[in-house]
């Protein structure tokens, strides 16, 4: 599968993520409460990983500059291929140039990119719906729509494995 770096946020937010995760599940259309292993956390990725050696990563990531927890505003909606639909967050250039120095360290690992959180490729954003396609596809935009404006703050972070659900913190990450 994947590892991924990801932001996580406070309990608030996770809360609200999760609520709206349920909503749309009940309405029939698939997120990532039921994605594969059922472990998903709601969160905003730095990096995803193709291939990689954990240790290298882990000890790339440690040596990254401590950096403070921060909030991030939503304010639309982002549809991808295949169905996947996402909160679209204003970032700011601070947080464009940690995601630039997580993938540069990563890299320098040996470790391989997926190619939309390579370096002036990623478009960040928090997954809501992982198949929502033709009609069910406006009324995840609805949704969505009905919790916006948001602004969470971004509290942690975990290096995931998508395909287990088994974290890692990274203290000195977001």
């Amino acid at each position: 599968m994947a590892l991924a770096v990801c932001l996580l946020f406070d309990d608030r937010t996770d809360h609200l993520v999760r609520d709206l995760w349920s909503r749309l599940e009940d309405a029939g259309v698939s997120t990532l409460a039921t994605h594969t292993h059922r472990r998903h956390y709601p969160h905003l990725s730095y990096a995803v990983l193709r291939s990689w050696d954990l240790a290298r990563a882990q000890e790339a990531l440690a040596a990254l500059p401590a950096a403070e927890p921060f909030t991030v505003s939503f304010h639309g909606t982002l549809a991808f291929p295949r169905g996947r639909v996402s909160l679209a967050p204003a970032i700011t250039a601070d947080v464009a140039l940690r995601q630039w120095r997580i993938v540069t360290a990563l890299e320098a690992t040996g470790a391989e990119l997926h190619r939309n959180y390579e370096a002036g490729q990623w478009v960040p954003h928090v997954s809501v719906a992982t198949r929502a396609q033709g009609t069910k596809l406006a009324m995840v935009a609805k949704a969505i729509t009905d919790v916006l404006p948001l602004t969470v703050r971004v509290d942690r972070a975990a290096l995931v494995d998508s395909g287990t659900g088994q974290s890692w913190p990274l203290p000195q990450i977001p």
